[in-house]
């Protein structure tokens, strides 16, 4: 029995429905069931990351926990580690945890830091595991445009190598099901890395208007995001997530999504032109 976390997201939907169109047995664990997907060979069960009781009795029988990583917050290490105890009291053998690229103590992007703490606390349970490491999704990057046309960020020169979710979905359908993946852990990416400015040019091809980077310093950057009021601790993820990219920490091309699903990851012009 596979046990998938967050399937009412746009990531854990699309893991879901790659595990019902394959016909393999799943249990969705959801805060609100009512908002679960309805899917052929799936149980809906209720249950919040951090609720250790209802996490035992949720994840009861479940051999393969998908823990996809919780909305950003100021606890979410917490949550994070007190959903692993209760899988790990539960019984589950493996876990497959959506961690990030470059995820160190010392990452640059500070939700980074989040995912590195959470692989370090499965890893000292002893269970089995695997992690996904994503880069940046590349559903994002449309996004980073303002109505203004004009992408603004402390990103330089530096590149990320962007991957689709529904790449990331794929990935993580396949580890689900095969024991091989034990141990592992795979940086997840498109299929090249590009600039900001290079992502403008693309955007203004596909969509017929002007997109242009107008590159910030850091402190540009924190000036510009504090009229939306955010917590501190947000507002550095949002600012950091681009430095990142200055750093070169999210530059690394991988070939994994196309070693384990055997096809190769959308590229950003491939995304847009979807649209």
């Amino acid at each position: 029995m596979i046990g998938v976390t967050g399937s009412t997201g746009q990531l854990g939907s699309r893991i879901a429905r790659r595990l019902a169109d394959s016909g393999v047995p799943q249990r969705l664990v959801v805060r609100d069931p009512g908002r679960a997907p309805s899917l052929p060979g799936a149980s809906v069960v209720q249950a919040a990351y951090g609720e250790h009781d209802a996490l035992l009795d949720a994840l009861d029988g479940v051999e393969v926990l998908m823990l996809l990583s919780a909305t950003e917050s100021a606890d979410r290490v917490a949550l994070h580690k007190a959903t692993v105890d209760a899988a790990v009291a539960a019984g589950v053998s493996r876990i497959v945890y959506t961690s990030f690229a470059s995820a160190a103590p010392g990452a640059t992007f500070t939700f980074a830091r989040d995912h590195w703490h959470t692989e370090q606390h499965i890893r000292s349970t002893g269970v089995d595991f695997t992690f996904l490491r994503d880069n940046l999704y590349l559903d994002f990057v449309p996004g980073f445009a303002g109505a203004d046309g004009v992408i603004r960020g402390p990103a330089g020169d530096g590149r990320t190598a962007s991957v689709a979710r529904d790449d990331v979905a794929a990935v993580a359908a396949r580890v689900l099901v095969d024991p091989g993946h034990s141990g592992a852990t795979y940086d997840l990416t498109g299929p090249a890395a590009f600039t900001l400015a290079e992502a403008a040019a693309v955007l203004t091809e596909a969509w017929g208007r002007k997109i242009r980077y107008e590159p910030e310093t850091l402190d540009e950057a924190y000036r510009s995001r504090e009229c939306y009021g955010a917590p501190a601790w947000e507002v550095a993820g949002w600012v950091t997530s681009y430095a990142a990219i200055a750093s070169g920490e999210l530059s690394h091309v991988s070939t994994a999504v196309e070693d384990i699903t055997g096809s190769r990851p959308i590229s950003l012009e491939e995304y847009v032109g979807r649209g």
